[in-house]
């Protein structure tokens, strides 16, 4: 068995032991190990949130004084009472609306494992997938609290740099991740975002962006 191949059975299999509707929920465990983002009490939204992995590990650590809301077009099914799953569309009109009224007030984390249906032109699942992670950040600045954090997939490609440059005009430090559990010839990476900055530091920022890149 390949190393790669070894790997990704290994998580698996501790999923299935522990209980975890998918490895990838140790995706999210090793993020927050390294970053401890997500704190007892806190209220989170999960963007691409099926089948339950990551929504998993975020209601055991917010606890039962917390809330963690789910959204995804395919249903999911868990029985935590801190957990609310909407099944919609993350480009709907209205999910930052129906959103809000689950959580019941701003949110201190958002986190987001979108993918496209994979259609095996690798260009146009990568433009696909970026904007989704768009998508999200969009949704981010309506629905997070001032110093909250975004914790999200992005497929490494053409457009990535958009991205990252979206990331940093958005918030005050934008680190990047490869976790173990993902695979290792996967173009996934993760990225770990915090502190969003006002409208007007953002504004700012792109003046003080254009002026160095204009520096003799």
């Amino acid at each position: 068995m390949r190393l790669n191949e070894a790997r990704k059975d290994l998580y698996r299999r501790l999923a299935k032991e522990q209980g975890y509707k998918s490895r990838a929920a140790f995706k999210l465990i090793e993020a927050n190990e390294r970053y401890g983002f997500l704190r007892e009490g806190e209220k989170v939204i999960d963007f691409g949130a099926a089948p339950g992995g990551w929504l998993q590990v975020a209601s055991e650590i917010v606890g039962p004084g917390g809330r963690v809301v789910g959204v995804d077009l395919s249903p999911i099914r868990l029985k935590e009472k801190n957990i609310i799953a909407i099944r919609t569309d993350v480009h709907d009109p209205g999910v930052a609306a129906k959103v809000k009224e689950a959580l019941g007030g701003p949110a201190d984390v958002v986190l987001s494992d979108l993918s496209p249906s994979v259609s095996g032109v690798w260009e146009l699942d990568q433009t696909r997938q970026v904007d989704l992670t768009l998508r999200v950040l969009e949704l981010s600045r309506e629905l997070l609290k001032e110093k909250g954090s975004v914790f999200c997939k992005l497929f490494e490609g053409e457009r990535s740099q958009e991205v990252r440059d979206s990331f940093r005009r958005m918030f005050r430090s934008v680190r990047v991740l490869k976790p173990a559990a993902s695979r290792t010839a996967s173009s996934e990476l993760y990225y770990f975002c915090e502190g969003v900055i006002g409208e007007e530091g953002s504004s700012m920022r792109k003046q003080a962006t254009r002026a160095s890149s204009f520096s003799p």
